[in-house]
C-alpha cells in the first residue's frame, strides 16, 4: 500500500515509487485494454455469425415463398388444362351426338327408299317357319313360308 492510503501523516513518494507506480498502472490499462479488445473481438464473432444465421434463414425464407409460388403456378397451369380438356371433350361429345343423329337419320331415310329385310325364323321339329316382312317405300310384301328340313332318322 502506498503512503497516501494509510491514515497518517503523508509520506513522501520517491523517484523510485513512483516509477513503480507508473509501469503498474501502465500494465493495469493493458490488461484492462486487452480484456477489451478481446470481449470486442468475440462480440465481432458472434455478430458476424449472427448475421450468417440470418441470412441462411432468409435464404430459407426467400426458397420457401419461390417454393410455395411455383407449387401454385403448377396447380393454376394443371387446373386451366383440366378444364380446356374439359370443354374440348365436352365439345367433341356434342358433336359425336350430332353425327350419330346425322346418321340415324341417314340410315332411316336410305332404308325408307331402298327398302329393307325384316323377319324372324323358328325351328318345329323338322320344319323351318319362316316369316319375312320386306318393305320399298311405300310398298310392303309379307312372305310366311314352312320349309321341310330332310332330316335323317
Amino acid at each position: 500500500m502506498c503512503g497516501l492510503c494509510q491514515g497518517g501523516p503523508p509520506k513522501k513518494i520517491t523517484g523510485k515509487q513512483e516509477a513503480a507506480m507508473f509501469i503498474q498502472a501502465w500494465w493495469r490499462g493493458t490488461l484492462v485494454r486487452r480484456t477489451l479488445l478481446h470481449a470486442a473481438l468475440r462480440a465481432c464473432i458472434i455478430q458476424r455469425w449472427w448475421k450468417q444465421m440470418l441470412v441462411k434463414l432468409l435464404e430459407r425464407k426467400r426458397h420457401l415463398a419461390l417454393d410455395f409460388y411455383v407449387r401454385q403456378e403448377w396447380a393454376v397451369v394443371k387446373l386451366q388444362s383440366w378444364v380446356r380438356m374439359w370443354r374440348i371433350r365436352l365439345r367433341y361429345c356434342r358433336l359425336l351426338h350430332a353425327a350419330r343423329i346425322i346418321q340415324i337419320y341417314w340410315r332411316w331415310h336410305n332404308c325408307r327408299t331402298r327398302g329393307f329385310i325384316q323377319g324372324h325364323y323358328i325351328f318345329k321339329e323338322s320344319h323351318l317357319n319362316l316369316q319375312l316382312e320386306i318393305s320399298l317405300g311405300a310398298q310392303a310384301c309379307r312372305v310366311q313360308q314352312c320349309i321341310p328340313l330332310p332330316i335323317k332318322e
